[in-house]
């Protein structure tokens, strides 16, 4: 455990702390260590055995830790599937399946094909954005609408719109059709009349208009393939916190009900909703929206486009960000809904891991309006789970000894397939990563990396590479972006005259070499190792896998987020090996496992609607 306190007088006021850090700690905030000096193990264990006394059965947030943004759920029979945003990233739209929504899965990905989706040369946060998965019953057809955003210069938002469909989620999928460039977050609902529609939001640039714009929606021709006529505009928002976007139509009984996020994706972001008994409107909007936020209550923001908004920060709110919603109604009649949200480093309000997805269990009321079940719009890290029958799924392992036929699924690259350099073939138990472009190219980077789940992590690796030319690198890399990185490397030093281990760190395009630190090694099987406590991240080396040094000095977790880069934005921290041949595009290294350990969750039961006693 990481709580290391002396025992003191139990007071009120440090019951009352103990449980803000139980709540808090390392699933939120991630305060210092010292903010538990003045609490008691004590306090602790009693506030555990009071909870797990009750033995409330509940689903634990975010569902998805990590790189999971944007999160859209449907269902075929007795499955759910959640897809969610990739950007930069390959392969594209993860979709992650249940039969419970408790246990997940990472199951497929929709886009594997790297040349007919094109994100070389494609800047940090553009890419994939906002996928919309549904599944057509009638037609027993899942539909996949995704957009490319290709550049975001002078705030015009280029994006490309797609739809594709398959019989089996699995693929294979439909050739890709284009729809429309008129903006982002793109959805399709099918009507139970036949008919089919594109919503999304339609990107405002004009001077004099409200920003960032407004819904719009466009009927599809599934016979020719295309939109009928140009996007008309249907709803500006159920609330005035302005930055309207992700847009889901759905149909029950008389009503259409429109979602949407309103607030920008920051800390004033919410689910809002509307309903119309016409789909092109006029909509009414939720007496009570927002229905599910981190921030309650009413704020006007309809001037401001900037997303972030950290003055809304809700100290009192476990998950932070909360929006970007999505439902799907079980055949039990309960009802789920789906959102991202964020767990920030305090006071600094940066989120290292990214934008997460979180499940909120929901109901409707008589009069036909959802809301969470449990009366409020507050987003909640616990939530009851549904009465389906509890179905385990296999996790992610911890350990990876590349001795199967394929790459894991959970492997990411940017920009390209992890298959275009990465081969478990080429040697038996090994993964053999082949050298390209620097690891600030928009290009062809060799970089094999996993999501960043829990910033209380240790990551290691065995390697064997001999550099011969001081452009051939190989090592261990914590990474946000192109130009936000910190790589424990293994290359040819000229000064030394013999390989050597240094550190290079990038920060918002600076870079920084650390020779003062620079280590001589043999040319023979390296651990490598990456320590990740809270805001303190470090590496280590070692020959023989039990004795390491420490290699390089603390860098600043914290710095890998949205907040703190300047160049990127709506990911999350990745960690992962990676080779570059900078002369030939060729020179390999040979890495014989990949550990992730990673402490995601200290104690479950931590949370009741009555505090504690």
């Amino acid at each position: 455990m990481y709580y290391k306190t002396r025992f003191k007088e139990i007071t009120d006021n440090n019951k009352k702390t103990a449980f803000q850090i139980l709540i808090g700690y390392r699933k939120c905030c991630f305060y210092d260590k010292i903010c538990c000096n003045d609490l008691t193990i004590r306090v602790i264990v009693k506030i555990q055995n009071n909870l797990r006394r009750k033995k409330v059965k509940m689903i634990q947030n975010p569902i998805l830790p990590g790189f999971n943004p944007d999160p859209c759920i449907c269902r075929k029979g007795d499955d759910y599937y959640l897809a969610v945003s990739t950007f930069e990233w390959f392969p594209g739209i993860p979709v992650y399946h249940s039969r419970d929504l408790k246990n997940w899965e990472l199951y497929t990905h929709v886009l594997t094909d790297d040349e007919k989706v094109d994100l070389k040369k494609l800047p940090s946060a553009k890419g994939i954005w906002a996928p919309c998965l549904t599944y057509c019953e009638e037609e027993d057809m899942f539909y996949v609408v995704y957009g490319v955003m290709n550049s975001m210069n002078a705030r015009y938002f280029d994006v490309d719109n797609f739809m594709i469909c398959a019989k089996d989620i699995r693929g294979p999928w439909s050739e890709p059709v284009y729809l429309h460039s008129s903006g982002f977050d793109a959805s399709m609902f099918h009507d139970t009349n036949g008919k089919k529609y594109i919503v999304s939001l339609e990107w405002e640039t004009r001077e004099g208009y409200e920003k960032p714009g407004a819904i719009c929606m466009v009927e599809y021709d599934p016979a020719k393939k295309e939109i009928v006529g140009y996007p008309k505009r249907i709803w500006r928002g159920g609330t005035d916190r302005g930055c309207i976007e992700a847009p889901h139509l759905t149909k029950r009984g008389e009503y259409y009900y429109i979602m949407c996020a309103e607030g920008g994706t920051g800390y004033n972001h919410c689910v809002t909703m509307g309903r119309s008994g016409n789909v092109w409107g006029p909509y009414e909007k939720d007496p009570q929206n927002p229905i599910v936020t981190s921030v309650p209550g009413e704020s006007y923001e309809r001037q401001d486009p900037d997303h972030l908004k950290p003055k809304y920060y809700n100290p009192d709110s476990i998950l932070q960000k909360s929006g970007h919603g999505s439902y799907v109604e079980l055949p039990t009649g309960e009802v789920y809904l789906v959102h991202l949200c964020s767990r920030p480093f305090v006071p600094e309000l940066r989120c290292t891991l990214g934008r997460e997805t979180a499940i909120q269990k929901m109901m409707w009321t008589e009069d036909n309006w959802l809301r969470m079940a449990d009366g409020s719009n507050l987003a909640k890290m616990e939530v009851p789970e549904s009465s389906l029958p509890e179905y385990p799924v296999e996790k992610t392992p911890d350990f990876d000894d590349f001795d199967g036929e394929e790459l894991g699924n959970f492997y990411y690259a940017p920009r390209i397939m992890p298959e275009r350099f990465a081969d478990v073939k080429a040697r038996k138990g090994y993964v053999r990563l082949r050298g390209q472009e620097s690891r600030t190219s928009l290009n062809k980077v060799s970089i094999l990396a996993r999501k960043l789940t829990s910033v209380y992590a240790r990551i290691t690796t065995k390697m064997e590479f001999v550099p011969e030319v001081h452009q051939h690198s190989a090592g261990l890399i914590l990474y946000y972006d192109n130009m936000n990185y910190i790589n424990l490397r293994k290359y040819y030093s000229e000064t030394l005259g013999q390989s050597a281990l240094s550190i290079i760190h990038l920060e918002n395009g600076e870079k920084t070499e650390f020779l003062n630190t620079r280590i001589p090694v043999e040319d023979k099987p390296i651990y490598l190792r990456l320590y990740i406590e809270g805001r303190k991240s470090w590496f280590e080396w070692s020959y023989d896998g039990e004795n390491y040094q420490k290699i390089g000095r603390i860098f600043d977790t914290t710095r890998f987020s949205d907040e703190y880069c300047k160049y990127g934005e709506f990911t999350g921290t990745m960690v992962g090996i990676t080779c570059a041949d900078r002369v030939l595009h060729k020179k390999c290294a040979d890495f014989d496992f990949f550990e992730y350990k990673a402490d995601e969750i200290i104690l479950k039961e931590i949370w009741t609607e009555n505090g504690y006693d």
